[in-house]
């Protein structure tokens, strides 16, 4: 199974800096042997995962399991479950999906430690290339099905993806602590102010439905079906959210919205084989990027005490940074301008 963590919108109420500190082999080789009530042969491989812990381990009749540890203080167990319910809704309706294993517990979530995690049947693909008309035209078809399921319920325990809501939480925490200092934070403080004073009305009156959150290339992998042709398979449902059906398209386009009109087309029309499109939310795309830029920065400012992340980030925070990141959501500014009038 591969996996591929990028990051996306997740209730601030949650803001644990806590982490895997205390997530041994032993713990997790014994959390996997209860859970699913096999013997393990000791074989425990990490795969490349930062927000979570992830595994392949072995059963003694030579089965590969991926074991998933979800980061401490990250979700709720209500959220997480919604997670899982959403990939059963896909999974009844033959979309292909990764879902957990059911455990002894009666459930597909386990806790151990402190540690809630799930397993998963190990599956393989390749990652999924956009690089022809009818790439795209599939990967909105495959969206289109996601959402087909989306609408059928709701995720009461996951973030409700709008600016006033969530990006305004992620703005109050860079701004309240001393992640940026003096006259950088009011510059900052002034163009996401302009930002959240433009975007906040163009999400007035928006349906929001179940979406998978984080539908970037990395998450779609090809492999070959019964029929000898290739499928595509979604993984990693982590950041799933209550949202604007767009958040799962404008991810795939290879540029800003005014290069990528085309390839947005594409994948509304195989969308619209499975659902019809809101096609007034595509105006969304830039306010959409300038959110994930601001989350990302308020992501970052909670991971400052974790040692992995400051040895991956060690400019994080300098004058320099803000400069150019104040810079950089200016420029964001420009496109959403460009594209409101």
């Amino acid at each position: 199974m591969v996996i591929q963590i990028e990051l996306v919108y997740y209730p601030s109420m949650n803001k644990s800096r806590s982490g895997f500190a205390e997530l041994t082999p032993e713990i997790v080789l014994s959390s996997v042997e209860d859970a699913v009530e096999e013997n393990l042969t000791g074989l425990i491989t990490p795969f490349p995962s930062y927000i979570n812990r992830v595994y392949e381990v072995e059963t003694d009749e030579g089965e590969r399991l991926v074991a998933k540890f979800y980061r401490p203080g990250r979700w709720t167990e209500a959220a997480l479950l919604d997670e899982h319910i959403f990939m059963k809704d896909c999974a009844q309706r033959d979309i292909p999906v990764v879902c957990p294993l059911p455990l002894n517990n009666g459930q597909t979530l386990g806790a151990n430690n402190g540690f809630f995690f799930s397993v998963f049947p190990k599956k393989s693909g390749r990652l999924f290339e956009l690089n022809s008309d009818e790439d795209y035209l599939r990967a909105g078809s495959l969206i289109g099905r996601i959402h087909s399921a989306g609408i059928s319920n709701r995720a009461e325990n996951r973030i409700i993806l709008d600016p006033g809501f969530s990006t305004r939480q992620d703005l109050d925490e860079l701004l309240q602590g001393n992640l940026i200092s003096g006259n950088l934070k009011t510059d900052f403080k002034a163009v996401t102010d302009e930002i959240l004073n433009l975007i906040i009305p163009m999400f007035d009156g928006l349906k929001l439905n179940r979406i998978h959150g984080d539908c970037h290339s990395g998450n779609i992998l090809s492999r070959p079906g019964v029929d000898g042709t290739d499928h595509l398979m979604i993984i990693d449902f982590d950041d799933m959210a209550m949202g604007p059906a767009i958040q799962d398209l404008w991810l795939l386009l290879p540029g800003n919205l005014s290069d990528s009109r085309k390839e947005l087309n594409l994948l509304i029309e195989g969308y619209e084989q499975f659902l019809p499109f809101d096609y007034s939310s595509s105006g969304l795309v830039e306010p959409l990027r300038a959110m994930r830029i601001i989350y990302f920065l308020a992501w970052c400012g909670r991971q400052t005490n974790d040692f992995q992340f400051r040895t991956n980030f060690p400019d994080w925070g300098s004058e320099t940074f803000w400069e150019n990141e104040i810079q950089d959501i200016k420029n964001q500014l420009d496109e959403i301008r460009e594209g409101a009038f």
